[in-house]
């Protein structure tokens, strides 16, 4: 068994992942709205995307501590191990050699703590992000506004991942190392939540 110390800078903003109570983005309609035909464009918006654009579904935030602090779940970091083992084994690297790396991972990988707390920057504040996703359906094209609490660049993270299966080290490097290209949290396929970080053995 070995235990690795990681500790993360995010050098993008973070999405949250945890869902929210719906809610009707009319704010960010009419933030994209200004002069005296306000009403007039928001009317126009609404026509292009059409109502389901509108209406957000869920926002997606950060699960927090009684104080307030954003975190995030140890599952959530396997999830993102799991995505970057997926991604990396099409490419030929290291990761291509794992057969059954979901039930590897499952089973015998796992984060500490529960709760691994996001550190922002001096000054950072947490934002929102707000972005139109587009789905073609066989209903035709379908348009919603999604909504996600962010972290800002510059937040950090510490957390160990203990090992059962040694031989799992190199390939946990890899993943932390795809970090850099593709992040964790949500919309990470644009470049949201990428990161650097350094990893070092502790005692167990």
């Amino acid at each position: 068994m070995k235990r690795v110390h990681v500790k993360v800078e995010f050098i993008e903003e973070v999405l949250g992942t945890s869902s929210s109570d719906p809610e009707i983005h009319r704010k960010y309609i009419a933030s994209k709205a200004e002069g005296e035909d306000k009403d007039k464009k928001m009317a126009e918006e609404i026509e292009a995307i059409g109502v389901d654009g509108v209406e957000e579904k869920a926002t997606t935030v950060f699960p927090k501590l009684e104080d307030g602090t954003p975190f995030m779940w140890d599952y959530q970091w396997k999830g993102y191990f799991k995505d970057a083992c997926s991604m990396l084994k099409r490419s030929g690297a290291k990761s291509a050699k794992l057969k059954a790396y979901k039930k590897d991972i499952d089973g015998t990988l796992f984060v500490s703590p529960r709760k691994v707390e996001l550190v922002l920057p001096e000054g950072g504040e947490m934002g929102t992000c707000q972005r139109p996703l587009r789905a073609s359906t066989p209903m035709g094209e379908r348009v919603a506004l999604a909504s996600s609490e962010t972290v800002p660049e510059g937040t950090t993270c510490e957390f160990d991942v203990i090992l059962m299966k040694e031989d799992l080290l190199p390939y946990l490097i890899e993943w932390l190392d795809y970090g850099e290209w593709r992040g964790a949290g949500q919309w990470r396929n644009s470049g949201k939540g990428r990161f650097l970080y350094k990893a070092w053995e502790v005692a167990k």
